[in-house]
């Protein structure tokens, strides 16, 4: 089964829509023109019910099938929120929001899905009930877990439930899946040191946190390579450096350092947050120092279920006549709370040769409109067929 005939039909105005959404992104739960499009596609398209405020600014809409004997509960997820990033494509729908895109390909992905949700709509060529979740908020906000907060799978009954996210560097319209530990656990820690501050032509008169903090760097990447097994996957990034003083001539008082863990197993993501306050301690005492840590887990890891990715590859292989196995990706992604809850998968569809997420010159290729609504339609017409 090839792409189906219907998107090929919807194309232009699906792309219409991603392109609106384009112009008009929205960052976190700040999602308010974007909700309110949706909902009102979804209500246009006939959905028999349509919710909004779930998550704080998320939408839902339930399709029920031609049948509802097999009894079964299909949620599809699409996330709707940009990045803060000042858009440089220079294309025609390009953001109006000064220092706010849709550098992630979230317009992309809320746009499928509503082309999917109108097919399923017009068609119901199934045998259950499909639920269509746009969700707020992926990019740090956990929009994801605010959702599943608001039982989000208890209230509509959702029994498995699959997401998809755009792939620059893959082809147009192909797609990869991988079992398992997919996208990563995403921490962040702040530590904050404090010596002793003074004049910088004395350094034996102060304890100082430049130097303790440096050490500290280093010492963290030590995890990785000395604590970690080297086949269990791990990166601690140090990213902001920043003292109390900005004088030449002045050894700082305190020093702040923040940053992030990235691990694809819960041992790992234990013995990183340990180790982080391990060294801390020691290089700070051996100095003369403290250190606070304040260390926060974000998004756990992202693991797809077994059965559910076989079943999605086999949609994908229908649709595009292939599927590739996915490599890991240390990045997070929140739909990571929603596999906790149900089973099912998440996969990802070729963009093409285009910028790199979270870039300021990528954008969404709308070629992969048609691939993407048919995996989708696909995934809810094979799992829940109608009778005979």
């Amino acid at each position: 089964m090839p792409v189906k005939n219907r998107f090929a039909e919807l194309h232009d105005e699906i792309t219409a829509w991603r392109r609106d959404l384009h112009q008009h992104p929205e960052i976190l739960f700040e999602t308010h023109r974007t909700s309110a499009l949706v909902a009102e596609k979804l209500q246009e398209f006939g959905c028999d019910e349509v919710v909004t405020g779930i998550g704080r600014t998320g939408v839902v809409g339930v399709i029920k099938g031609r049948e509802s004997a097999s009894g079964k509960v299909i949620g599809l997820r699409a996330d709707m929120d940009a990045l803060p990033i000042h858009e440089a494509t220079g294309v025609p729908h390009a953001s109006k929001t000064d220092g706010a895109m849709h550098a992630c390909g979230h317009d992309g992905h809320t746009a499928m899905l509503l082309g999917a949700a109108r097919y399923l709509s017009e068609t119901r060529n199934f045998d259950g009930t499909v639920v269509v979740i746009f969700q707020p908020a992926e990019e740090g906000g956990g929009g994801g877990k605010e959702m599943c907060d608001d039982d989000l799978m208890g209230r509509w009954g959702i029994q498995e439930v699959y997401g998809m996210h755009n792939w620059p560097g893959r082809p147009v319209g192909s797609f990869a899946i991988r079992e398992g530990a997919f996208f990563a656990a995403t921490d962040q820690f702040d530590i904050h040191l404090t010596g002793k501050g003074g004049h910088a032509a004395k350094p034996q008169e102060t304890v100082d946190t430049t130097v303790m903090a440096s050490q500290l760097v280093l010492a963290m990447q030590t995890i990785a390579s000395r604590n970690a097994d080297p086949v269990d996957q791990v990166v601690v990034s140090v990213t902001a450096f920043e003292t109390s003083s900005k004088a030449f001539n002045v050894i700082p008082q305190r020093v702040h350092l923040r940053g992030t863990v990235r691990t694809m197993s819960r041992e790992m993501r234990d013995l990183a947050e340990r180790r982080i306050k391990e060294l801390a301690a020691g290089i700070t005492t051996a100095f003369g120092g403290t250190a606070e840590v304040l260390y926060h887990r974000g998004y756990p890891v992202m693991a797809n279920h077994p059965e559910q990715t076989e079943f999605a590859r086999d949609v994908a292989r229908a649709v595009s006549g292939d599927c590739d196995e996915a490599p890991l990706v240390m990045g997070g992604e929140d739909f990571a709370f929603m596999l906790e809850e149900r089973p099912g998968a998440y996969i990802l569809v070729g963009n093409g040769d285009t910028a790199a997420v979270h870039h300021p010159e990528y954008d969404f290729s709308d070629e992969a409109i048609p691939a993407g609504c048919s995996w989708w339609a696909e995934v809810v017409e094979r799992r829940m067929p109608l009778a005979g």
